[in-house]
């Protein structure tokens, strides 16, 4: 461990607009930059998951204005195939890159982990604020293939070649449409790396004194396990994306075979593998997976313990999991392409650690579970999403089993189950990290109390929701329909149409349900009740130890001193019901014995 003050960071409060809102160096500004990027990025996916549902639910459909998106698109106001794929491709982008892993991971972390490390700001301030832009500039990017000749790229978000590496040829959108994601990946993951390297070295070189590792809150340690699975992903995607680059304006063939016939043409290359696009592509892929949801398992796990009024069962068990989680990830990344023609002996060599990386998952959960038995749980919206994060993240995990096996992966790969099963665990549960962190954090972040009511409400509606949309996707899938198909008419399908229907109404209704969260936001932001104190949740880690929002140099003139583990709550013998890490109390608990 090192002292802060030997390390601090030196840059002075700003003054002018520009460098205070705009081009900020403080963490904190940037972390709610990074979250308004994630917003208007969600409320951009969730957009065109609405047009794809209509047209899902309710075929040939005409979508009042849709025209205006796209003319080639939608003539009539009516969805072709092709279009249906490039709105499924762009939600996919958005959703992935642009919310789940910027808001847990980026915009939370970026706020809150030099404050619970007890540093004044990141040790890299100028990084950190280009980390924010070039994201930014990789979301405008990616949008402005929207407004391109040929509209965004059809290739799904995981951009398979070689259609995604082939031009024109391949669809519309597959030329200028692919040159733009690449590059707006390629951006992204730059932003990311930035991001990474300064998560790390604020954990390991910015910590205040008493500040042990051990010490650190669960939700500092996802934050820093979590940017080194990043540091090592985005360093493989980026390098693809430029690959991908280059077979489109240099004339190179790393993802396009030899003889490859497309529409009767015989492409100019030869030489390329299809297979490394996936090999590359799913080394980062996978832990994605975990880059989405290891925030949410500390956050999640900070929020209960705050709301349980005791720490969990193991806090070392539990970032012992996280870890295991981090290294497995990177194990694992084959079972994506069990259907690939794949070796039997790979497919097995894959589905063992797939099973094993359940293990560390399943302790997480066990010891979630056997914390909240017999606690007397505050119920607020913070708990509740928490609880909602662990009901979804097991729902969708559970199908998980089925997946891992090559025999039955490779039935059911192609089809509706695989997408219930990643929106359950990956997509619904990060979100629901994302919102338990909002309503718990925004007193601090803001200075005023979000509303309970509307926060209860937006629970329930998306708790209800969202088992209502991807639980009949697993039915779906079993029936035999298959993922990307934008219209039902064989014989099989038809009888699954009126599924598409409930599906569709639900998720109308679940997106209604984000727009009264925006409205409670938007609405605290300015006119909600003020923080009734600096620590309104009665929490115990740095952040509730400063004021309300925190200033610049986030502790003010004396920096602060740990005394004590994160989770000191219900102490025998203690003052009161909870000890601050900064208090000098001694206590006498088998944590700090240990």
């Amino acid at each position: 461990m090192h002292d802060m003050s030997a390390h601090a960071v030196q840059h002075a409060a700003p003054t002018s607009f520009i460098r205070k809102h705009v081009f900020s160096l403080d963490h904190k500004v940037i972390g709610k930059q990074y979250y308004a990027l994630a917003l208007v990025a969600a409320l951009v996916g969730m957009f065109l998951s609405w047009l794809m549902r209509l047209h899902l639910g309710f075929g040939s459909f005409a979508i009042p204005g849709l025209h205006l998106l796209s003319k080639s698109g939608a003539p009539g106001d009516v969805m072709t195939p092709e279009y249906y794929l490039q709105l499924m491709t762009m939600h996919g982008t958005i959703m992935v890159f642009f919310v789940l892993t910027t808001a847990p991971f980026a915009a939370f972390g970026n706020f809150f982990l030099p404050i619970q490390t007890g540093a004044e700001d990141m040790p890299f301030p100028r990084f950190n604020m280009m980390s924010f832009w070039v994201t930014f500039a990789a979301f405008v990017v990616l949008v402005t293939s929207f407004f391109t000749g040929a509209g965004p790229t059809l290739g799904g978000w995981t951009q398979y070649a070689p259609l995604s590496a082939v031009g024109d040829v391949g669809g519309p959108g597959e030329g200028l449409g692919v040159v733009l994601w690449a590059t707006s990946i390629c951006l992204f993951c730059i932003g990311q790396l930035l991001g990474a390297l300064n998560f790390i070295t604020t954990t390991l070189d910015m910590r205040c004194k008493g500040m042990s590792l051990m010490r650190l809150p669960l939700s500092a340690w996802a934050w820093f396990l979590t940017s080194i699975m990043g540091l090592a992903a985005f360093a493989v995607l980026m390098p693809a994306c430029i690959l991908l680059i280059l077979d489109h304006v240099a004339g190179t063939s790393f993802f396009v075979a030899s003889n490859l016939v497309i529409n009767d043409q015989v492409l100019p290359h030869s030489g390329g593998s299809t297979l490394l696009w996936q090999h590359l592509f799913w080394f980062f892929g996978h832990p994605e997976v975990y880059i989405a949801i290891v925030p949410g398992m500390g956050i999640v796990s900070h929020i209960l313990i705050t709301n349980m009024r005791k720490p969990m069962l193991s806090h070392r068990v539990l970032i012992y999991s996280m870890a295991a989680l981090v290294v497995l990830s990177y194990m694992v990344y084959g079972h994506h392409m069990f259907v690939s023609g794949m070796n039997p002996v790979s497919s097995l060599a894959f589905s063992f650690p797939t099973l094993v990386i359940t293990i560390p998952s399943t302790i997480i959960v066990l010891i979630w579970l056997g914390s909240l038995y017999g606690s007397k749980l505050r119920i607020n919206s913070a708990s509740l999403f928490a609880l909602g994060f662990i009901s979804m993240f097991i729902s969708g995990g559970v199908s998980g089993f089925f997946l891992a096996q090559p025999s039955i992966d490779i039935m059911l790969h192609a089809t509706y189950f695989v997408v219930g099963h990643f929106h359950l665990v990956m997509g619904v549960a990060a979100m629901f990290g994302i919102f338990a962190a909002t309503y718990f954090w925004f007193p601090k972040m803001a200075g005023r109390m979000m509303n309970e009511t509307l926060g209860k409400v937006h629970f329930w509606m998306s708790f209800v929701g969202a088992y209502c949309i991807f639980m009949p996707f697993h039915y779906l899938g079993i029936a035999g329909n298959v993922r990307r198909y934008q219209a039902f008419t064989d014989d099989y399908l038809i009888p699954l149409i009126p599924v598409h229907k409930f599906i569709t109404i639900a998720a109308l209704f679940t997106g209604f349900a984000q727009l009264i969260f925006v409205y409670n936001l938007i609405y605290s932001r300015f006119k909600g009740a003020p923080a009734p104190n600096d620590n309104p949740w009665e929490g115990t880690s740095l952040e509730w130890s400063t004021a309300t929002p925190p200033p610049h140099n986030n502790f003010g003139d004396k920096m602060p001193v740990v005394y004590h583990d994160p989770y000191q709550y219900s102490v025998e013998g203690a003052s009161s019901d909870y000890i601050m890490q900064t208090s000098p109390e001694k206590v006498h608990s088998a944590d700090e014995e240990k």
